[in-house]
Parts: C-alpha cells; structure tokens; sequence
C-alpha cells in the first residue's frame, strides 16, 4: 500500500526505497527509474515557479542532478518524493532569482566581446571579497566552456546566453530534442565541477556564504 507523502499532493510507490537503496550502492539506473518516475511532478512543480517550458527543464535537471549528488545523504526521514520536493522548489527559485540577474556573469569572458558575449563589469561599490570571487568564478567558467566539445559549447551558449528554448537549439544545430538535453546536461556538469573548485555547491552558490569563508580565512570575520 502507497504511503500518502507530507505534500499531501501525491501517493509514493512502495519500491521507491529500494531504488533509492539501490542507488546508494552505486546503481546509476535505478536513479533513472526514479527519474522516468518523478520527472512530470517535478517539472509540473517547476513550472508554477518559472512559468516557462524551458527554464522548467532547467529547474528539473538542475533539481535531478542535485538530488543524485546528495543520495548518500538521505536518511529516508521522508519519503523520497518529499525529500525531491523540497531540492526542486529550491531548484525552481534559484533560477528564477538567477533569470533576473544577467547572464554576463555565467559566460563572461567564454568568447570574445565581438562575439556577443558580455564582459563582465563590476561596480565600484563591490567588495574585494565580491571582486576576487566573481573573477574566479569567470575564470573557472572559462576555462570549462573552453574545454567542453564544440557540440555541447555551442548548445550551453546558446540556451544560457542567448535563452533559446530546448526546441529552437534542436532547430539550430539540426539533432534531436533529447540530443540537446542531454548535451546542456553533460555541458553543465563540467562547468559545475569547475565551479566546485571555488566554491562547495558549484552552480548556483550564494556568493554570500564565499565572502564570508573569504573573511574567515584572512582573519576577518
């Protein structure tokens, strides 16, 4: 019999904590079950947040990957749903917050200015904290974007820089829908395994928590 989760929104299958055993042992497919499974709440429960197809996706991927990052984690004190629930609204709000803030600052310096990319341009009243912090997380983007294949460049640029829908990419580089998923995706992980370098949670981070680890260190906080 199906548990009712605390979202009082949907039942939990019975061998959800099995998959999720398994996948604690190093089962990447049964992670994928549970995928196939949520995917549609997840990006349903998304989109009331973003309010658009793609960032929805966005939001969902985002949500997925930190979830299969942070299994070894879960502690089954909720059930599996309602500990995903919680990762993809904060997904879902992080990127809302991010989609207001320019798209400079994630692809600043990735190609040259007369490419249409932006530079980056910081104001004179950040801190030195903030200005050694964005200047890295710059550089570390660079160098990623740089170091990515050309296929899964172009799909990143195009969908975090110029905005394009999953379906216009797929359009634009001529290859299935799930092509460019799955590019964006593998794009994305470089790029958060990069950032993780500067700082512990990679895409995302709030700079607030760096700044203050900055100030520690030099003796300041």
């Amino acid at each position: 019999m199906a548990a009712v989760i605390s979202t009082g929104e949907f039942a939990e299958p019975d061998d959800d904590q099995v998959l999720v055993s398994r996948v604690q042992s190093g089962d990447r497919s049964a992670f994928d079950q549970l995928v196939r499974r949520y995917q549609p709440r997840v990006l349903k429960l998304a989109m009331r947040y973003t309010h658009d197809a793609s960032d929805a996706e966005d939001a969902a991927q985002d949500a997925f990957m930190k979830a299969y990052r942070g299994m070894q984690h879960f502690r089954r004190e909720c059930s599996f749903y309602t500990w995903l629930y919680r990762i993809s609204v904060n997904s879902a709000k992080n990127l809302v917050a991010a989609r207001r803030r320019s798209s400079a600052l994630f692809l600043s310096e990735t190609t040259d200015t007369a490419d249409g990319v932006p530079s980056t341009e910081i104001g004179d009243a950040a801190t030195p904290e903030h200005v050694l912090l964005t200047e890295e997380i710059c550089r570390m983007v660079t160098v990623a974007v740089k170091s990515l294949p050309e296929e899964q460049r172009r799909a990143v640029l195009l969908r975090e820089l110029q905005r394009k829908s999953y379906e216009a990419i797929a359009q634009i580089m001529h290859c299935p829908l799930g092509t460019v998923r799955s590019r964006i995706y593998r794009a994305r992980e470089v790029i958060d395994q990069r950032l993780r370098l500067v700082f512990e949670e990679g895409i995302g981070r709030d700079h607030a928590g760096r700044t203050r680890q900055i100030r520690a260190e030099r003796g300041r906080f």
